[in-house]
């Protein structure tokens, strides 16, 4: 099915775990960052869906340029105010009207995605009253006729020339950030309503020590004074030590763990917040500056720039290349097994077809490359499993449409 163009290489290189120094990062899903990439994704795939039932197919669209300009509020012990809501501002070019016979069809796409944005914000933030204390506006233009002419062509076309990039498998560090995230804003909850859903989680590995930095923004309708609060962190502080232990488990590293570190008890300076959010005064949030589609930053990893979330999931390479390439890269650190590292980057070229990249290439790092007698069959594996992914890039977008990976 066309020229793939896929060249595996082994790297003689000491893999990343078994480096002295590794940072990772995650935003959590209620940082402005998050929450821009979390709407504009939204707002995609009730596009998809509106679209699939209009006329069976997903229509271009690319909303991935969602803003939030952050508001005012007054938080106090017992519960404060919102003085000011957050503004968010969900940006994108859609199709926006199409030729049906001899006549044209208006498409609801704003009202689409201010439902979807809303319906979002409400399941996930349950302190935030998405009626009074945040705005949602759209602007939802139709988008330009090149690259609308590529999405119609037969086959589906790379709508840029654009890289995607990814890596197998996750370091304990890699884990440790996600996993921490997801258990905050996840079990914690039940036992501890006072920690909000904007968390930034951050770990420096140096050799065996990871030192941990949790922020959390507190919720003040839940902490009566500061007594309550330092309880609240302290709490915070031993539930996530437990659960990184048990994240670690037989791993031969050790963690520090370090909580809301710009608290300030002796000036009364604490991360206190009306709504566990702080895009609710002072915090402002774009599509694209947070994590990747792994669900971390991660410096000493190769990365794209490009945003993933709310890019359309038939052309838009930002998107599928950058998803592909995890997911050809999980596979291939199956399939191989052992300590290797795989790095997968595709690069597309505009208008070609998205299912044959002008380069995709597969780095299987490992200490002893050129003499490892496996790597011959390592590489063809590899090569089997990139074809495999690229001549089904439908599973890729069906999977992204039904929110079945993450993009953020």
């Amino acid at each position: 099915m066309g020229k793939k163009n896929i060249y595996v290489a082994g790297v003689n290189e000491v893999p990343l775990p078994k480096r002295n120094i590794e940072i990772v990062e995650r935003k959590g899903i209620g940082h402005p960052d998050s929450v821009a990439d979390a709407l504009a994704e939204e707002v995609s795939k009730a596009l998809c869906k509106m679209y699939i039932k209009e006329f069976g197919h997903v229509l271009h669209h690319n909303t991935d340029e969602t803003q939030i300009a952050a508001g005012q509020s007054a938080p106090r012990f017992g519960g404060g105010t919102i003085i000011d809501p957050s503004f968010i501002l969900l940006v994108g070019r859609t199709t926006t009207h199409i030729a049906v016979g001899k006549e044209e069809k208006s498409l609801p796409c704003k009202p689409t995605a201010l439902k979807a944005a809303r319906k979002y914000l409400d399941k996930t933030f349950p302190n935030l009253d998405v009626d009074s204390e945040v705005v949602v506006d759209a602007k939802l233009g139709m988008g330009s006729d090149d690259l609308t002419g590529v999405y119609k062509a037969s086959g589906h076309l790379a709508n840029d020339t654009s890289f995607g990039v990814g890596y197998a498998p996750f370091s304990i560090t890699d884990k440790l950030v996600l996993k921490t995230e997801e258990y905050i804003n996840g079990n914690l909850k039940k036992k501890l309503p006072e920690s909000g859903q904007d968390v930034k989680v951050m770990a420096s590995r140096v050799g065996n020590k990871i030192t941990l930095t949790v922020a959390c923004a507190m919720v003040d309708r839940y902490i009566a004074d500061m007594t309550e609060y330092r309880s609240a962190v302290e709490q915070l502080k031993s539930s996530v030590l437990d659960n990184a232990l048990k994240i670690i488990g037989s791993q031969k590293v050790t963690v520090d763990l370090d909580v809301n570190t710009g608290d300030d008890y002796k000036r009364k300076v604490i991360y206190l917040t009306c709504t566990g959010m702080s895009q609710e005064m002072g915090d402002d949030g774009s599509v694209g500056r947070g994590n990747r589609c792994n669900g971390l930053i991660t410096p000493n990893r190769p990365m794209s720039m490009e945003a993933t979330s709310g890019k359309n999931p038939i052309t838009h390479i930002g998107k599928i290349y950058n998803i592909m390439s995890k997911m050809i890269a999980d596979d291939v650190a199956k399939s191989i097994g052992g300590d290797a590292e795989v790095r997968v980057r595709l690069l597309s070229q505009i208008g070609k077809p998205v299912s044959e990249p002008l380069n995709a290439s597969i780095d299987i790092v490992t200490t002893n490359a050129d003499s490892d007698p496996k790597l011959p069959k390592w590489k063809s594996e590899a090569e089997a499993i990139a074809a495999d992914w690229l001549d089904n890039v439908d599973r890729v977008s069906e999977s992204i449409i039904n929110g079945k990976v993450r993009t953020f």
